[in-house]
This record gives C-alpha cells, structure tokens and sequence, in this order.
C-alpha cells in the first residue's frame, strides 16, 4: 500500500462539511489501497472547546477505521476577541510546523485550504523536504472574507493574506478544487498550474429513497450545518414569511449565531420555526425522514462557494431550495434539484416558499426521487476518486 497523508484543521468526531469531506477522502484513498494517515488538531470544532476525550492531552494517535490520526495540541477558541483567536490559530501553526520539520512523513501529502496560515506552514516545511504536495482548495481566501466584508480590502491583513495564498498555489505540485470557479480564480495567479475538479460529493450507501410522508401534513423545510457569518441562518429567520403558509422551517447545527437564533425563536413563536440543536450524521438523517425540502443559504454571492450540502441532501433525496448564487445555481438547475432563490433577494425567496407551499405531498414524493435517482448517477465519488487516480493525482 502507498502511504499518503492528509493535512486538515478538521475531522471526525467534529462535525460539519470540512471534517466529513477530508473523511470521505480518506476512507475512499484506503478502499484505493493507499495507507491513510491524518493530522489534524485536538477535536474542538465547532464549540472551540476541546471535546472531552482529548482534554488533558498534548497530541494523541488514533486509529478510525483503518485511518491513523494524529491529533496535535491545540488552543481552542471561537472568542471574537481577534488576539484570542490569532493564538488559537498560532498554537496548532507552531504545533504543525515542529512535527512536520521534525517526523517523517509520507512522499504523498494533500493539504486542506483554508485556513491559509496553516497551509502556508504545510507547504513551507513540506517544500523543504521535497514531498508531493496536492493542495485542496474548497473555498477562495481571503476573496471570500472580503466578499464577507470580515476582511479589509487593502489592509495589512489583506495583502498578507494575498501572500500566503500566492505562496502555496505557486509551491503546490497540483491543486484540486472543489468548484470551476476556484480552478478559474487559480489560473489567474498560476496559469500553468495543474489543476482538477474534485466536488464534494457524499457515500451515503443507500440504494432507495426513504422517506415519511403524510399527504395532511405541513411541509417541512430544513436548514442542517453550521450556524455562522457565512450561511446568514439568522437573517434567514427574520426575513422570511411563512406565517400563513403551509410550511414550517427546522434548523439543525451550531455556531458563532447559535444564541442570536434562538433568542429570535423565543421571542417570536408564532414564526414557524424551530430549533434542534446539533446532531451527529446518522442521526440527522433518521430524523430527516420525516422532513420533505432542504434550504441551502448563504449570505452573500461568495465566488467559488458550491456549499456541499446540495450533495448531501440531493444524494438523499431532498429537493433543494438554494439562495446562495454562483455555481450553486448552476449545479442545482441543471440538475433539476429543486428551487433557486435571487441571492440576497428576500422578495424572490418569499415568493418561492408562496410557490413550494402549493406542492401536493405526491408531487413532493415523485420530486424526491426524481431528485435521488438524478444525485446518484451525477454526484458519484467512487467514480471521482478512481478518474483522479488514473490521472496520478495520488
């Protein structure tokens, strides 16, 4: 077996995209015969609390089905005191770079970005010692954070960022991203760089869809991730008006708005929404088998964004209501997932949901497996993975 390791700020038991999509990949690479290790800091995402099998500990081996993890020492945080959470990101960029210069590491090694600062210590000592370096974009920094308005266009901050970024596309040997956009943003820099399309896609292993429907029943919309600046859940609840509509809206995750939603639902309960809390995967999708469509939402048009939960919940069977624009749009019209709301365009939103309101729950069933059988013959990560392989990616 060919040993490969993968760099990550994320992973399993943590939840959300980034740790299920570095997973995936892994667990894919070990059924392709490669020897998968991971590193990663001590699990504390997304509370920025360490969780409670790893309090105490400076680093630790695991192993995950077949997958080696090395957890390295890390101080957790989510403060939005910006010097607590530049240390928080320091401790793991010290404890990264140290056992990088000074442990073996495979020849193979895949570097998740963002965050930028720690892909620019992979890369750095990486390059150093001669390795292969597959850099994994899924989101475009600090373009989205100005796009997010958390960045300043032309600060200090901003342009030291633009460095780390033309850095590691420059040293990397090739780049896989998770959009066309982020290819096209890539090409900008370094044009004659290799680059693949490597999408988010999910391995639910299911072969039908299975779902609880009543046809008397409201219509269940629901959101599933995390709770922060980029996905905009909050302003979601205050502008949206299902009141007198034949729908309802659930919210499952955490994050940096989790107490600002539900103080919101608290403070009006006639708004239809409602709140559960984190759950880990399998149990989210025993408890989605009585919901009927999935709202994918972003606060604003973030160029190479293609949030993966129109994978997750498609390949389930879910139709899709997206407002976030870009590539999004794209994927979801021209796979006939579902709806798509004008980005940042309340107005069109609430018209839609007037629409999805209408739906019979037969129309809804024959919808949910149309959009099923289309998510699985489109959205096929065994296929991704061996295509990149033949390629010599790994």
């Amino acid at each position: 077996m060919e040993d490969i390791l993968i760099i990550s700020n994320y992973y399993p038991p943590e939840k959300g995209a980034a740790a299920n999509r570095i997973e995936q990949l892994a667990k894919k690479l070990y059924l392709n015969n490669y020897k998968v290790s991971i590193l990663c800091p001590l699990a504390n995402y997304p509370k920025g609390a360490l969780f409670p099998e790893y309090k105490g500990k400076f680093s630790i081996t695991e192993n995950r089905e077949n997958i080696i993890i090395k957890r390295l020492w890390i101080y957790p945080s989510v403060s939005k005191n910006i010097a607590v959470r530049i240390f928080s990101v320091l401790s793991f960029a010290v404890s990264l770079f140290f056992y990088l210069l000074f442990k073996k590491t495979p020849h193979k090694v895949v570097i998740q970005s963002p965050p930028l600062l720690l892909s620019f210590i992979s890369v750095l000592v990486l390059k150093l010692k001669n390795k292969k370096i597959i850099l994994n974009i899924s989101d475009l920094w600090p373009l989205a954070a100005i796009e997010l308005k958390v960045l300043q266009e032309g600060s200090f901050s901003h342009k030291f960022s633009l460095f780390l970024e033309r850095f590691i596309y420059k040293k990397s040997d090739l780049i896989l991203g998770q959009s066309n956009e982020i290819i096209t943003h890539v090409h900008t820099i370094v044009p004659d760089k290799k680059c693949y399309l490597y999408q988010n896609f999910p391995d639910h292993n299911n072969d039908e869809c299975k779902f609880e429907i009543s046809e008397n029943q409201t219509i269940k919309l629901f959101y599933a991730g995390l709770l922060g600046i980029a996905q905009g859940v909050l302003e979601l609840c205050e502008k949206i008006n299902i009141q007198n509509l034949n729908l309802e809206l659930h919210l499952f995750g955490d994050g940096a708005d989790k107490a600002q939603i539900e103080r919101f639902i608290e403070l009006n309960p006639n708004r239809k929404i409602f709140f559960h809390g984190m759950l880990d995967r399998e149990s989210l999708h025993k408890k989605l088998q009585t919901f009927d469509i999935a709202i994918v939402p972003l606060k604003t048009r973030i160029y190479g964004s293609v949030p993966s939960k129109i994978y997750e919940y498609s390949a389930l069977g879910f139709p899709i209501l997206y407002f976030g624009g870009g590539e999004g749009e794209v994927i979801v019209t021209e796979n006939n997932l579902g709806w798509v709301a004008i980005v940042e365009n309340y107005i069109d939103l609430n018209e839609k949901l007037i629409e999805i309101s209408k739906v019979s729950k037969g129309d809804l069933e024959q919808m949910k497996q149309s959009v099923f059988n289309q998510a699985k013959k489109a959205f096929n990560l065994d296929q991704q993975i061996q295509k990149l392989i033949a390629e010599n990616v790994f």
